[in-house]
């Protein structure tokens, strides 16, 4: 992982949230969202929150009286998801790291991240500061995206900006949000933070576009895959959004387009 790929600044935040997450993200946020309402937790952390479609979906099946404290280390991101929830809930939103949470031991019964797992630069010790806050039985439930081959927009869309710069391909979706994909190290990382109660549970789903053009924004303008293009040739990020979007339509038409996306989800027990 490089140091641009946990920046999220800029109009990357507004972008995200339009294209990427009703395109990628919202579907495993239910699924997420059931999971940790399942047991009726009293307090519930969010740690690399993004902007906030867990949370979005979420609070609404939280009881009325739990806390919930929502994190992500990135305030932009996180402003973003301030700004979109509109439920009414008193959610207690503060910038920090996963790493190094400003909590006391066993603060809550469940602490869960969707797809935020593979930017930490410490896995282990993320998932030890999980385990940290959670009281006993608690548990921690996490999402992170399978191979990039299984997720079929991302891979397209990597291919083609390594057809625009090939000499120094930008490798952003495959390396980071992609690069995290193995269940016997994730499980193995977990055993190493203290964990002994794990599963982990591997997911299929599709990822719906009104048109080829949607995902090609939603990869080349709204995730840190921007800070690489712009980093080789700023003038450059149109262009690869636009053969992007022409290798989508090359395979699945103009539009309305769908593809395969493939993550995994863990629940380890404190």
């Amino acid at each position: 992982m490089t140091d641009t790929d946990k920046v999220f600044a800029g109009s990357i935040p507004d972008i995200y949230d339009e294209y990427l997450v009703p395109l990628i993200f919202e579907t495993y946020a239910a699924d997420l969202a059931q999971r940790v309402a399942s047991g009726d937790p009293g307090a519930v952390l969010e740690t690399a929150a993004g902007s906030g479609v867990v949370t979005r979906a979420l609070s609404p099946l939280l009881n009325a009286d739990a806390r919930y404290v929502v994190t992500d280390l990135n305030p932009p991101m996180l402003d973003r998801a301030a700004r979109m929830q509109t439920d009414g809930r008193a959610i207690e939103w503060q910038p920090a790291d996963a790493l190094a949470l400003p909590f006391p031991d066993a603060s809550f019964d469940v602490v869960c991240c969707q797809f935020g797992v593979m930017f930490f630069p410490d896995r282990i010790a993320g998932f030890a500061e999980a385990r940290r806050l959670l009281k006993p039985g608690g548990r921690f439930i996490f999402n992170a995206w399978d191979r990039i081959e299984d997720n079929v927009f991302a891979d397209i869309v990597t291919m083609a900006a390594a057809e625009v710069f090939p000499d120094d391909p930008p490798r952003f979706l495959a390396r980071t949000p992609h690069g995290y994909n193995d269940v016997a190290q994730i499980e193995a990382d977990l055993r190493a933070a203290g964990f002994d109660t794990i599963a982990v549970e591997t997911i299929s789903r599709t990822s719906d576009a009104p048109t080829a053009r949607h995902p090609a924004i939603a990869y080349c303008e709204g995730t840190p895959l921007r800070n690489e293009i712009e980093a080789r040739d700023a003038a450059r990020l149109a262009e690869v959004t636009t053969r992007a979007a022409e290798a989508i339509a090359a395979r699945f038409g103009q539009g309305p387009v769908a593809a395969k996306i493939q993550g995994h989800v863990a629940t380890a027990v404190a």
